[in-house]
């Protein structure tokens, strides 16, 4: 898969995208059937006649599990942690991106500059009520590069339609992307960057996953594709472009310039502001598309949407590939319930083997890159648990776990999109640790009852006959 168009080709084939011919308005409307067939775990929406203009708007590319499973190249009854342990098998082996012919690379079949800029040609949605606008970047990435290093990075910022060459941006405080835009700042330039909206699926994906600094989400795309992206140069910054991009905005961030920015229905289901706030903003030098390019949105909002399952997936596989970095013994499994959007809340079951051993993992999860940055709650259960059977894992919170045995961690970096924090106070939050677990020091432990094996069997043997 290289981009967005063999998803939907794949996709469509498979029987989980759906065109929607009838005329809807970008304004709100497109986002309200989108949320509303999110909500159902509908089809992907391809619409393909949105008012005022002639090219369409994709969504809900991300919204189950059988869609992740058929961007990663697996099969459709995967369950999220075996999309987790894939990722983590495939994603060490580092293959870095390949430059090919520019003249030949779709993103660049129509090249716009000077006059010719303008944001307002592409059906970008306007999502919520109070959005302070419409939003250009919900599901794209921002490309940006370290002046001193040259690590690329990919991430997924908020980027508002603020004008015909104006994009809003939100690089949040010790992102990748704002550690680069100090650097510019104390050499009195601007950062070069790229916006790029439609692409290889995986792409974004990465753009939204915690990957380690220094190291290109490029690279881990190519390790989990198991060929090298395909990029070029962009037309006005020196940056690696996917040549099979759909939309590709190119310009500067001037860490000294603001305009006016939100605010925005966040995933956490709340607006992460009150009113706008002055942001730094993208000053665009060019725009390159593909023909009849396909514009590509997120409904964001309350859980679970495309947005949730995107997280599960990249904070859950970066959280288990993190974990088995640190040869800690006895892991079995992750889970980053998307309803938590993949980043507040883990679970994590485990083969007790060493006094202390629930403790070590506990700690070691919020001590990860990606659990650094707004875990709050990790919940660590016994082996014989799965720890994505929820009931099982609130039989295990009621009958294993001891509130006296849970840890409370009072200092801990947050994020500012936490509603559970006052909005002028979303630097730290909490932590919470808990042991759901039978300790493996006791030397008398609970008795389980359990089924008969042989009889069990014999039942089996008698199913039908039994009209079950």
């Amino acid at each position: 898969m290289k981009d967005m168009r063999d998803f939907i080709a794949e996709a469509e084939k498979a029987g989980i995208l759906k065109r929607i011919k009838a005329k809807v308005d970008w304004n709100l409307e497109l986002s309200h059937i989108a949320k509303l067939n999110e909500e159902q775990q509908g089809p992907a929406l391809l619409f393909e006649n949105v008012k005022d203009y002639k090219t369409p708007v994709i969504t809900s590319v991300c919204t189950t599990t059988e869609r992740l499973a058929l961007i990663m190249g697996l099969p459709k009854d995967s369950s999220l942690t075996d999309l987790y342990k894939e990722w983590a098998r495939l994603g060490e082996n580092l293959v870095p991106p390949k430059w090919v012919d520019a003249a030949k690379a779709p993103c660049k079949e129509n090249i716009l500059k000077g006059k010719k800029i303008d944001l307002y040609k592409f059906p970008v949605p306007h999502y919520y009520p109070l959005d302070g606008g419409r939003y250009f970047g919900t599901a794209h990435f921002i490309i940006s590069k370290d002046p001193d290093t040259g690590w690329v990075n990919l991430g997924t910022y908020r980027s508002q339609l603020l004008g015909k060459n104006k994009l809003g941006t939100q690089f949040i405080k010790g992102k990748h992307a704002d550690i680069m835009l100090k650097k510019y700042q104390a050499m009195g330039k601007p950062m070069p960057v790229a916006s790029v909206v439609g692409c290889d699926p995986l792409l974004f994906i990465l753009g939204a996953a915690r990957v380690s600094a220094f190291v290109s989400e490029y690279d881990v795309a190519g390790a989990l594709r198991g060929e090298p992206v395909e990029v070029v140069r962009g037309e006005t910054v020196d940056l690696p472009i996917p040549a099979h991009a759909e939309i590709v905005v190119e310009g500067e961030v001037d860490a000294n310039k603001f305009m006016d920015e939100g605010p925005f229905g966040e995933y956490t289901g709340y607006y992460s502001g009150v009113g706008t706030d002055p942001r730094n903003f993208i000053d665009v030098k060019c725009i390159t598309h593909r023909n009849n390019p396909i514009m590509w949105g997120t409904t964001v909002g309350r859980a679970v949407t495309d947005t949730h399952m995107t997280m599960a997936l990249s904070y859950g596989a970066t959280l288990w590939q993190q974990l088995l970095a640190m040869k800690i013994p006895g892991l079995k499994a992750v889970y980053c319930p998307p309803e938590g959007s993949g980043r507040f809340l883990a679970i994590i079951s485990m083969k007790q083997m060493y006094p202390g051993h629930v403790d070590q993992v506990l700690t070691a999860s919020i001590s990860t890159e990606m659990g650094a940055y707004g875990l709050k709650t990790v919940i660590v259960v016994d082996e014989d648990i799965d720890p994505w059977d929820i009931p099982r894992v609130m039989y295990a919170l009621s009958f294993r776990f001891q509130p006296n045995r849970c840890q409370v961690i009072k200092r801990g970096r947050s994020t500012p999109l936490d509603p559970s924090l006052p909005i002028n106070a979303r630097e730290i939050t909490g932590r919470l640790l808990l042991d759901a677990t039978i300790p493996y020091e006791w030397k008398e432990k609970p008795i389980p009852i359990e089924l008969d094996k042989e009889m069990v069997k014999r039942v089996k043997a008698r199913w039908s006959e039994l009209g079950l």
